[in-house]
This record gives C-alpha cells, sequence and structure tokens, in this order.
C-alpha cells in the first residue's frame, strides 16, 4: 500500500514537473497574458478576475531605461548575477534579524519574486516557500538571467492595479519606461514591497530617502556597466 502511494505521488510530482517545464519554456519566449499573483489579487479586491482591471503592459528589456533593471538590483538582489536563484548569505541574514524584530525581513531573490508571482496566489501558508523554491529552481535551469529580470520587470506589482514598469512609468511619469531616468527608476523601485501605499510621484521622507539610498546603491555596484555582460541590448 505505501510503495502504491508513492509509486502514485511520484508519478504526479513527474508529470506535473513536466507541465511546469513546458509552461516556463514558452514563457522563456512568450511574454506570460496573466500570472496567479495578478489574478489573486483582482479576485480579492472585486471577486472576479478582469483582465480589464489590471495595467499590464509587458515590453522586451531592450525598450526599457538601462537604468530601471539597475534600480531594481541595487535595491532588491544586488548579487542577481552571482546566485542560482538563491542569496543564502541574505537569507541567513535574515533569519538572524527577524529573531529580534518585530518587522520581518525578506530576503527574496529577484528570481524568487518572479517564482512568487508568476506561480503562487497571495498568501502566507509556510508550504508556499516550498512551492516558490521549488520554481525558483527551475526558472533558473530554463531561463537565462536576461529572461528572469526581463520577466521581474514586467510583472512586478507597482501600484494598485499597475504591473509592471511599462506601465508604471506611462500612469506615473507619463512616459515609456524606455524614457525613464535613474531617479525616476529609482522612485518607483523605492515603492516596493509596499506599491499599494506608495506613490513615486509623492516625495514622502521615506519615499525621498529610500530613493536616494537606492541611487546611491546603483553607483556603487558598477552603474549601468555592470548589465552589459548579461543583457543584449
Amino acid at each position: 500500500m505505501v510503495k502504491k502511494i508513492f509509486y502514485f505521488v511520484t508519478k504526479l510530482f513527474l508529470i506535473y514537473t513536466a507541465f511546469v517545464i513546458f509552461l516556463l519554456l514558452f514563457f522563456r519566449f512568450i511574454h506570460p497574458p496573466v500570472t496567479a499573483f495578478m489574478q489573486s489579487e483582482s479576485n480579492s479586491l472585486t471577486g472576479l478576475f478582469d483582465l480589464n482591471d489590471i495595467n499590464y503592459k509587458p515590453v522586451p528589456i531592450k525598450k526599457i531605461s538601462k537604468f530601471a533593471p539597475l534600480a531594481a538590483i541595487a535595491s532588491e538582489d544586488q548579487m542577481f548575477f552571482e546566485h542560482f536563484g538563491f542569496d543564502f548569505e541574505q537569507i541567513e541574514k535574515a533569519m538572524k534579524e527577524n529573531k529580534h524584530r518585530k518587522r520581518i525581513r525578506g530576503a527574496s531573490t529577484i528570481s524568487m519574486q518572479v517564482a512568487k508571482n508568476l506561480f503562487l496566489f497571495n498568501s502566507k501558508i509556510f508550504i508556499r516557500k516550498g512551492f516558490e523554491a521549488y520554481y525558483t529552481l527551475l526558472l533558473e535551469l530554463l531561463w537565462s538571467k536576461e529572461r528572469i529580470l526581463e520577466t521581474y520587470l514586467n510583472i512586478a506589482e507597482m501600484g494598485e492595479n499597475i504591473y509592471g514598469i511599462e506601465a508604471a512609468s506611462k500612469i506615473y511619469f507619463k512616459k515609456p519606461s524606455s524614457k525613464l531616468t535613474a531617479e525616476q527608476s529609482a522612485a518607483i523601485i523605492a515603492c516596493l514591497p509596499n506599491p499599494k501605499k506608495r506613490d513615486p510621484r509623492r516625495a514622502t521622507n521615506y519615499l525621498t530617502n529610500r530613493k536616494l539610498h537606492i541611487i546611491e546603491q546603483m553607483n556603487l555596484i558598477g552603474g549601468v556597466s555592470i548589465l552589459n555582460n548579461h543583457i543584449n541590448y
């Protein structure tokens, strides 16, 4: 009986993995029309999902200002080009700090955030971290760093029903993302991870300081030159 259950679970896992691999290979070349996170957020607000409810316009990374991916890396994941989906140093540091803090510090890499946004609904259950690691590993195996970064910039939540740098740029600064300056890119990224509560056009003390910190980090990690070896502009 135990062997039959084990065989069934293993077979189910392999079938599901094959399905996920198929999806990832497809999305390696085609922008996803919607993500699980978009769907869950829209449903939580309206009870129904409608693509018309969201502002989402994916664009190739070549049509995004270099300052946007640089700001994302400087703020969210400075070891992005070095790790294989998991920054264990930051994870360990976060675990130590969270023992003594009321406000939990996250250590999700850009790859982990893409995996979460693509496949997982917005919930806090513990098992979700396991699925997030599973999807992250497959992402790193099947996608290039350029594609992961491109997808992150296109699907990340950047405001109420606003997804991706292109939609955010047009709504907040009335211009395509290809025209974003370093300061504007940093201002948008500074709103993460709570974009619904923050607006890059409103210069609160917190956002101003965070934006300046991101700009400082953008310079410290080498500026846009760090992208040249990894992104085919």
